[in-house]
C-alpha cells in the first residue's frame, strides 16, 4: 500500500486529502472497504485515527485508491500517516507554507536571468557569469551570410540583452515571455498580499514589490523586442538549441526570428497590463509601455491576417500557432481596461464572438486573460456584479456571457476531478508533454471562478492541483525541486546539468507525466510499454518530455500559490 501526500504540507483551516493506492496489476480487486490509518507526530506519538474511503479503480494511474480526509488536523506540527508497515513521507500542518513555496517558485525566474552576472549576494552557490551580450542580427539577414550572400561586417546589428532563458533551453521567446508575465502580474494584481517578501535580488529595497522588480527584467527584454514600425520579433535565440553547456559558454550567434501577429499581439496585451500595475511605482516606464503597446496594436490594425513564418532552418522552440484570435481579444481587452476608449472594446468583443470557448490560460490559447482584464475588478474584490466603464449595456452582457463560461468550465472540470481517485483535473488522456501546466492552468480558473462565487468547493479544487503537483500522486514525485522528501531534482536544464553542483536550483517546476512516452527517446527507452499515464515519468534530465523546466510552468504555480496564501 503506497501512501501519497503533500509533502510540504497543508494550511491549518484548509482541506487535506491523502492517498493510499495499490497497483491493479499487483492485487486482486479488494473490497471496498475503508482502510484504518494513525496520523503520528513526526516523532511517534499518534494524535488521529481515521479510515481512508475506497474510491475504486483509477484510470490514469492504474491503481486501486482510497482517499483520506483528514482536515480536522489543525495544530501546527510535523506528521506522518501509517497503516501497517507503511509509512507517508513527513509533511507539515502550518502556516505560511504557500509563502514559503511562493519565494522559491519566484526566485526561479532571477535564475533564469539571461544577459547579466549573477553574482553569490544573490545566487549563492549557484552564482554564474554573465551571458548572451554580444550583438544579435536578423535571421533573413543571417541566412544570406550562410549562403555567402553578406559579408559578417554588413550584417545589422541589435544590442538585445537581458530577460529570462524561456526553459532548459537559452533561447527567449515572445509569446512564452507574455503567458508566463500575465500569470505573475495578474497574480499580484489580485493577491497583491502574497507578494510582500523581498526575493534578494539586485532590486530588492527600492520600493517596488520584489515580484515587480523581477517581472521588469523581462518586461524590459520585450521592449527591445519591438520592431520600428510596431511589429513583434517572435523570438531571439540560435539556430540550435546550446549543448549542456553554461549560458556563458553558448557563443553562438543571437539571432532576431521574424515578427508574428501572435508575438505583437501578446506584446500589446502585456504592455498595456503593465502600464496599469506599474503605474504607482514609476509613471515614465508606464507611459512608456502604454505608448509602445499603442504603436503595436496600430501595426496589428493595419495588419489583420494571421501572421507567422516557421524557420525550419532554426530548430530551437517554434511556438507556432494556427489562430491570433486568442492574442488579438487579450490585446484588445487590454487596452481597453487601460484606456477605456470603445473601439478597444469593439475589437475585443468581436474577438470574443469568434472564439469557441475563451476560458484557456497557456501560452497556445492565451484567450483566457481577455476574461482577468474584463472582470478584474470584481476579482480585486469589487462587489459591484455589473460596474461597466461607461460604454453601453453590451459591457454588462458581456461580462455575464464570460462568467457563463468560466462557470460551466469550472463545472465540467470538478466532474474531471471526482472521477478521478487522484483527484486532479486532468483526464487519463490528457498526461502530455507538460501535464503540469495544465493542472496549474485549471488551478487557475478555479481559483479565479471561486474569487466571483466565493464557493467551497472551487477553493478545494485549487488546493487538489497543488496537493497534485507536490506529491498526491502516483509517481510519489513532488514536481517542485527542493520541496518535500522525494522531490525531483534532475530537470531538464543546461545550467543545472552544467553547473557540476549537486544540489538542484530550488523552485523549478516539472513538466510532469506524460503518456505519450514515445517522442522522447530516453522515456521511451525507460517506462515499460503500457504504463498507466499517470506513472510515465523518471527523474532523469535527459528527458525533455518528461522533466523540462520553464518560466511559463512556475508561473500559474506562482498564481495558485498566491490565490492560496491569500485565502488561508
Amino acid at each position: 500500500m503506497n501512501i501519497y501526500v503533500n509533502q510540504m504540507g497543508y494550511l491549518p483551516n484548509n482541506n487535506k486529502t491523502a492517498i493510499l493506492a495499490l497497483p491493479q496489476d499487483a492485487c486482486t480487486q479488494p473490497t471496498n472497504a475503508p482502510v484504518h490509518v494513525q496520523i503520528c507526530e513526526a516523532g511517534g506519538t499518534c494524535i488521529l485515527e481515521k479510515d481512508a474511503i475506497f474510491f475504486g479503480s483509477d484510470d490514469a494511474s492504474g491503481d486501486y485508491v482510497w482517499q483520506l480526509d483528514f482536515s480536522e488536523l489543525t495544530s501546527p506540527g510535523s506528521y506522518v500517516i501509517r497503516y501497517a508497515d507503511k509509512v507517508s513521507y513527513p509533511f507539515s500542518v502550518g502556516d505560511g507554507l504557500y509563502g514559503s513555496l511562493n519565494i522559491l517558485l519566484s526566485k526561479m525566474l532571477y535564475y533564469q536571468r539571461c544577459g547579466m552576472e549573477l553574482t553569490e549576494d544573490y545566487a549563492g552557490h549557484y552564482a554564474r557569469k554573465a551571458c548572451h551580450t554580444a550583438p544579435t542580427v536578423l535571421w533573413t539577414e543571417y541566412k544570406k551570410f550562410l549562403d555567402g550572400e553578406l559579408s559578417e561586417s554588413t550584417m545589422q546589428k541589435f544590442d538585445i540583452r537581458g530577460g529570462w532563458h524561456d526553459a532548459g533551453d537559452y533561447g527567449r521567446y515572445t509569446t512564452a515571455a507574455a503567458c508566463a508575465l500575465g500569470h505573475i502580474l495578474y497574480a499580484y494584481r489580485f493577491f497583491p498580499e502574497a507578494f510582500t517578501a523581498s526575493l534578494n535580488i539586485p532590486e530588492s529595497g527600492n520600493g517596488i514589490p520584489d515580484i515587480l522588480n523581477e517581472c521588469r527584467y523581462e518586461l524590459d527584454w520585450m521592449l527591445q523586442m519591438q520592431a520600428a514600425d510596431g511589429s513583434v520579433y517572435h523570438k531571439q535565440t540560435t539556430q540550435n538549441h546550446a549543448a549542456f553547456v553554461m549560458p556563458h559558454e553558448d557563443t553562438h550567434q543571437m539571432l532576431l526570428l521574424p515578427p508574428s501577429s501572435m508575438a505583437t499581439a501578446d506584446f500589446v496585451a502585456t504592455m498595456a497590463l503593465a502600464s496599469r500595475i506599474y503605474r504607482p511605482f514609476d509613471e515614465a516606464f508606464a507611459d512608456r509601455a502604454l505608448a509602445a503597446a499603442k504603436k503595436s496594436q496600430t501595426w496589428l490594425e493595419t495588419h489583420p491576417e494571421f501572421l507567422f513564418e516557421h524557420v525550419k532552418e532554426c530548430r530551437t522552440g517554434g511556438y507556432g500557432d494556427r489562430s491570433d484570435i486568442d492574442e488579438r481579444m487579450w490585446a484588445a481587452m487590454e487596452l481597453f481596461r487601460t484606456t477605456g476608449e470603445a473601439g478597444y472594446f469593439e475589437q475585443a468583443k468581436h474577438f470574443f464572438d469568434a472564439h469557441p470557448n475563451p476560458v484557456q490560460y497557456g501560452w497556445g490559447d492565451i484567450s483566457g486573460f481577455t476574461g482577468w482584464a474584463l472582470l478584474e475588478d470584481e476579482l480585486m474584490g469589487d462587489t459591484i456584479a455589473n460596474k461597466t466603464f461607461g460604454i453601453s449595456s453590451d459591457e454588462s452582457k458581456f461580462r455575464n456571457a464570460y462568467k457563463t463560461l468560466l462557470h460551466k468550465e469550472a463545472d465540467q472540470l470538478s466532474d474531471v476531478i471526482a472521477a478521478c481517485g487522484y483527484g486532479v483535473a486532468l483526464e487519463s488522456n490528457e498526461y502530455c508533454w507538460g501535464s503540469n501546466l495544465t493542472v496549474l492552468n485549471r488551478g487557475m480558473l478555479f481559483a479565479t471562478v471561486y474569487r466571483l462565487t466565493l464557493k467551497p468547493e472551487y477553493h478545494r479544487a485549487v488546493i487538489r492541483q497543488m496537493d497534485y503537483l507536490l506529491g498526491v500522486n502516483a509517481t510519489d514525485y513532488s514536481y517542485v525541486t527542493g520541496v518535500g522528501t522525494h522531490a525531483f531534482c534532475n530537470p531538464h536544464n543546461r545550467v543545472t546539468v552544467a553547473d557540476g553542483i549537486a544540489e538542484t536550483i530550488p523552485g523549478y517546476v516539472s513538466g510532469g507525466a506524460n503518456g505519450t512516452r514515445w517522442i522522447d527517446p530516453v522515456a521511451r527507452e525507460l517506462i515499460p510499454e503500457g504504463t498507466p499515464s499517470m506513472k510515465c515519468f523518471v527523474d532523469r534530465w535527459e528527458c525533455y518530455s518528461l522533466n523540462e523546466i520553464t518560466i511559463y510552468w512556475n508561473s500559474p504555480a506562482i498564481f495558485c500559490a498566491a490565490f492560496l496564501d491569500s485565502t488561508k
